[in-house]
């Protein structure tokens, strides 16, 4: 390949993975609408609480796969021909900010806090269940790492390397299962109120410039393998631009005249609360 070529390729992915910031935006326009209208209304519970549980697992795979020697060096001998991972700092740096911003959604829901009317606070049974799934998988992982640890490195084997990539299956499932509650409350209310939808567009961009990023990266190298070594970067765009879409037809063409009926909804659903 040619140098400027080469030059350019690894220019273009630096800029998309920081252009890719426009993913972390969308972690603003929700409690920003939250403290505007003083309530939650609208935004299922669910939804921060997975968020919170997926963006601390993908924090600590970004953080080890970025800076830790010893998976780095695990991740080198299971794929010998692409060594280096396609972890950048911007995807530890998103990863990192949006886990701070998810907890202050979350901390919304109670009105001890931020004196919000606040319909709902306990997560579903479902999503308990599933928080307590991704606590067992990472224990299960671990404890097999562990009895695996000093011993020659075996790709066969479990090593701390896969604990570190069950952290980031976790994401992957929690990002799937943190938008259903959420699209199937705006069907069950006919609207989008109070569910916001620059944090959805932002949302769709930063997918989009993900994926491309996470393209050109793997191409540089010559080995697509650096997708299927970074299954979360990967999935996580793909459900995202998924779900991002099915939220846009809720607002614009499902739903768009619905906000009147909306907010007698959320009167409805607040004296209820009482």
């Amino acid at each position: 390949m040619d140098e400027q070529l080469a030059q350019f390729i690894r220019a273009l992915s630096i800029l998309l993975g920081w252009i890719v910031y426009s993913w972390s935006a969308s972690f603003y326009p929700q409690p920003m609408l939250n403290w505007k209208r003083k309530s939650t209304t609208g935004l299922t519970v669910d939804y921060p609480a997975l968020n919170v549980v997926g963006f601390v697992s993908y924090s600590i795979s970004t953080a080890c796969l970025l800076y830790s020697r010893r998976i780095q060096k695990q991740y080198a001998l299971r794929h010998p021909s692409a060594p280096e991972t396609t972890v950048r700092f911007n995807d530890f740096a998103f990863a990192a900010h949006a886990m701070v911003l998810v907890i202050l959604t979350y901390s919304q829901f109670y009105s001890a806090i931020w004196k919000f009317e606040v319909p709902e606070v306990r997560t579903s049974s479902i999503v308990r269940m599933i928080i307590l799934g991704c606590l067992v998988a990472v224990l299960l992982a671990t404890s097999r790492a562990a009895m695996n640890d000093g011993t020659d490195f075996d790709p066969q084997a479990w090593t701390w390397l896969d604990v570190i990539y069950v952290f980031g299956y976790i994401k992957l499932v929690v990002t799937f299962c943190k938008y259903v509650p959420q699209a199937w409350m705006n069907y069950q209310r006919k609207s989008t109120d109070g569910w916001s939808i620059g944090q959805v567009l932002f949302d769709f961009a930063g997918g989009v410039l993900s994926l491309g990023q996470l393209f050109i990266d793997a191409s540089f190298q010559g080995d697509w393998s650096g997708i299927t070594g970074n299954p979360a970067k990967f999935g996580l765009s793909n459900i995202s631009l998924f779900f991002d879409v099915i939220f846009i037809l809720q607002h614009y063409v499902l739903y768009r005249d619905s906000e009147t009926g909306a907010e007698e909804d959320s009167q409805r659903l607040l004296a209820d609360a009482d």
